[in-house]
């Protein structure tokens, strides 16, 4: 583990230095632990050369001449002085995530010529994965579906969406499942992963996933309302593959009965974008041109107003994954991003069908040096749970 942190040290380091910084503060969990390997609470500083400070305000990480215990950030320049370490010209803060108040507080700790944003600068680091976190992934992957495999087992005739989506999370939780679904934004909220069925696939959601759905009570209105599992009912179930620290992102639909012929007609087609970008995507590749595909095969097929919702259509068909659901890069037709080796994102062509429900795929991808390799294996037909 030493040396993986050692690598992702030298990759901010070197990333601080093109933006001309001295020295990185960190104090957000999901930071902390890509820097550290754990979560703890207090301060990590990167000067732009040499080895990391821990300020920790409760000693739960070993006592060394790295980590030096702290009461508040105010007590740091002390410790400066005292290791005889230059404070920052340039200071980098996580802008994106800390509050105003906090912000304010540590540029006054600090008394830095000038700050940046970490929080944008770290994101970028993340996209690429080292081989250890790619094993991560391959974890999550291998329990992601082993759960997949016991939904038809979790369904009962009768049943309504939120008591399915319950015993699935009783599954993930068997197999390991952190629980908790980590996100970056503040309007991100998500349990443990969306369930969506029937008409409700088709509600808009203020958060930022691919699909709404109004949830069962307004301060969280995303996924699963309580809609009944009858005759003719698409169940898009889109639950998170958070096995390890590092997720991976899967869907797949599931039937009670036959659907539509233009149900199967979309899903077949989302399969069908799918092993398109399978085919051209590699390094170099632009992310742009991943949605563009996605938006062609679409178009041919007349299906456009279905595609990533109907009310509210989503203009993304991917993301990056990692220890956030949401990481770098996102595919859009905006994106000035292009395909690197060890990235590892979400791909997720969807489509709803006005009173069947959400169809479509979504499977995780790395990136490798001749093209991609999919993560999770799990069958990609639409599943019928009353046969």
């Amino acid at each position: 583990m030493e040396n993986e942190l050692e690598l992702k040290w030298r990759r901010i380091q070197q990333a601080m230095r093109q933006e001309e910084a001295d020295g990185c503060l960190l104090t957000m969990n999901m930071n902390l632990y890509y820097v550290s390997g754990q979560v703890f609470n207090g301060y990590f500083y990167l000067p732009a050369e040499g080895r990391p400070y821990w300020f920790v305000k409760r000693l739960t990480i070993p006592e060394t001449n790295q980590v030096h215990v702290i009461r508040k950030p105010e007590q740091i320049p002390d410790f400066f002085r005292d290791l005889n370490l230059a404070m920052p010209r340039k200071l980098l803060l996580e802008a994106d995530e800390l509050s105003y108040n906090e912000y304010i507080r540590l540029q006054h700790v600090f008394r830095a010529e000038a700050t940046g944003n970490a929080s944008a600068l770290i994101r970028h680091i993340r996209m690429i994965k080292t081989p250890w976190e790619i094993e991560q992934m391959r974890i999550s992957a291998r329990k992601h579906e082993a759960v997949y495999r016991e939904i038809p087992a979790c369904y009962r005739p009768g049943m309504r969406d939120i008591e399915l989506q319950i015993e699935i999370e009783k599954r993930m939780r068997v197999h390991g499942s952190l629980g908790y679904f980590r996100a970056f934004g503040s309007n991100m909220d998500i349990f443990m992963g969306s369930i969506l069925a029937g008409e409700n696939a088709e509600v808009p959601s203020p958060f930022d996933f691919a699909l709404g759905g109004s949830g069962i009570d307004a301060s969280c209105p995303l996924g699963a309302n309580g809609t009944p599992l009858k005759e003719g009912t698409a169940i898009m179930v889109d639950m998170a593959g958070n096995y390890t620290a590092y997720m991976t992102d899967m869907t797949r639909v599931f039937s009670v009965g036959h659907l539509t012929e233009l149900a199967y007609r979309a899903h077949q087609t989302a399969l069908l974008i799918e092993s398109e970008i399978e085919n051209i995507a590699r390094p170099g590749t632009p992310c742009a041109e991943l949605y563009e595909i996605a938006a062609k095969i679409t178009e041919s097929q007349r299906l456009g107003a279905y595609f990533m919702g109907t009310k509210q259509q989503a203009k993304f068909v991917g993301h990056g994954i990692g220890i956030q659901i949401n990481e770098l890069p996102v595919l859009t037709p905006r994106s000035k991003d292009m395909l690197e080796p060890n990235m590892v994102f979400a791909l997720e062509p969807k489509y709803v069908i006005p009173g069947i429900g959400a169809v479509g795929i979504e499977n995780s991808f790395l990136v490798t040096e001749t093209g991609l390799e999919k993560l999770p294996h799990f069958t990609e037909d639409i599943i019928q749970l009353d046969k």
